[in-house]
C-alpha cells in the first residue's frame, strides 16, 4: 500500500478514465448507422455510468444501463443501442483473443518474463479456447439473426403467440430495433475497421496497467502484459458485485505466475488496482448523474421499465 512511486501513481489516476474515452470514440462507428450526431460527451458518460452501475450492483447490470442511458439522452431506439452493445462485447473478446494469439506466437522473445507453471498455462489455454468458442457461437447466432431476419422474426412471433398482443407488439419492435443494431456486420470493411479500433482500446487499457506496474516497481515489457490482461478480463466477466472475486483471483494468479511477484505484493497491488478503478469511475459516474439530476435508483428503474 505504501511502497509506490507517487508521481507515476498520480499519472495512473489520470489515465484511469482513458478507456471510457477510447470506447466512446469506437462506439460512434456503430451508432452512426442510426444517428451520426451522437455527442462524444454522451457516449463517454454512458460508458462511465455503465461501469458505475456494474460496480454498484451485481449481475453486470451496467451492460444494460449503458445503452439505455444513451438511448434516452440521444432519443434513439433502445433495441438498436442494445444491439451495438452486444457487438462491442463480442469485439472486446475478439480483440483480446487476437492479442493473446499474437503474444503466444512470439512468446519466445518474452521467455524471461513468461514462465508460468503448467497449471496456470493450462488455465490460460483453456480460457483462451473457451473465449474463442464462445465468440464463434455468438457470431454464428448473430449472423443467423441478421441475415435471416424474416425467418427469425417469424420464429419469435410463434414463440410469443401465447402472450397478450400488447406484450408481443412491444417485444417484436424491440427485437426489430435490436437486429438493426447488428447491421454493422453487413460489411467486411466495417468489421476490419472495428476490430482495429477494438485492439486500440485494449492496448490503451494495457498501457494503464503497465504504468500501474511501474508505480509498484514491477518493470516488464509492455506486450508481456497481454496474458495477464486476458486473465483479468475473464475474471472481470464473472457477474459478481463490483467484479469482486474473479478479478482478484485471476489478477493475483497472473502477477505471481507470469511475473514472479511476491504473493503478498500481488494481493496488495490487485486490491489497490481494483479500488482505484472503482473509486475514480464512481466519482465521475456520480458527478455525471448529479449533473443530469438522475439517481442510481432511477437508472435501475429505467432498466426495469425496459424489461417490462
Amino acid at each position: 500500500m505504501t511502497d509506490v512511486n507517487i508521481i507515476i501513481f498520480v499519472v495512473v489516476i489520470l489515465l484511469t478514465p482513458l478507456h471510457f474515452l477510447t470506447r466512446a470514440i469506437r462506439w460512434q462507428y456503430l451508432l452512426k448507422h442510426e444517428k451520426r450526431g451522437v455527442t462524444l460527451f454522451n457516449r463517454f458518460a454512458a460508458n462511465v455510468i455503465g461501469f458505475t452501475v456494474t460496480f454498484a450492483f451485481p449481475g453486470r447490470l451496467g451492460e444494460i444501463a449503458k445503452p439505455l442511458y444513451l438511448a434516452k439522452k440521444e432519443n434513439m431506439k433502445k433495441g438498436f443501442v442494445l444491439g451495438t452493445q452486444v457487438v462491442e462485447r463480442i469485439f472486446d473478446i475478439l480483440a483480446m483473443c487476437f492479442l493473446l494469439a499474437v503474444f503466444l506466437f512470439f512468446k519466445s522473445y518474452y521467455a524471461p518474463y513468461f514462465n508460468p507453471d503448467k497449471e496456470t498455462y493450462s488455465i490460460l489455454t483453456f480460457t483462451g479456447i473457451g473465449a474463442v468458442a464462445f465468440v464463434a457461437f455468438i457470431l454464428i447466432l448473430i449472423f443467423s439473426i441478421y441475415f435471416f431476419r424474416d425467418r427469425t422474426l417469424s420464429v419469435i412471433a410463434r414463440i410469443l403467440k401465447p402472450l397478450p398482443q400488447k406484450v408481443t407488439s412491444k417485444i417484436h419492435v424491440l427485437i426489430e430495433e435490436f437486429i438493426e443494431g447488428l447491421k454493422f456486420f453487413h460489411s467486411i470493411g466495417n468489421i476490419l475497421i472495428y476490430m482495429l479500433l477494438s485492439v486500440i482500446v485494449w492496448l490503451g487499457i494495457t498501457f494503464f496497467f503497465w504504468m500501474f506496474f511501474f508505480a509498484y516497481h514491477v518493470s516488464v515489457p509492455f506486450f508481456s502484459l497481454i496474458p495477464y490482461m486476458f486473465l483479468t478480463m475473464v475474471g472481470a466477466s464473472i457477474p459478481t458485485p463490483g467484479m469482486v472475486g474473479g478479478f482478484h483471483y485471476f489478477s493475483k494468479l497472473g502477477l505471481t505466475s507470469f511475473f514472479n511477484v511476491d504473493p503478498n505484493l500481488a494481493v496488495g497491488m490487485t486490491i489497490v488496482m481494483h479500488a482505484l478503478q472503482l473509486v475514480v469511475t464512481c466519482i465521475i459516474g456520480y458527478a455525471i448523474l448529479w449533473k443530469d439530476g438522475i439517481s442510481m435508483f432511477q437508472i435501475k428503474k429505467l432498466r426495469e421499465e425496459s424489461e417490462q
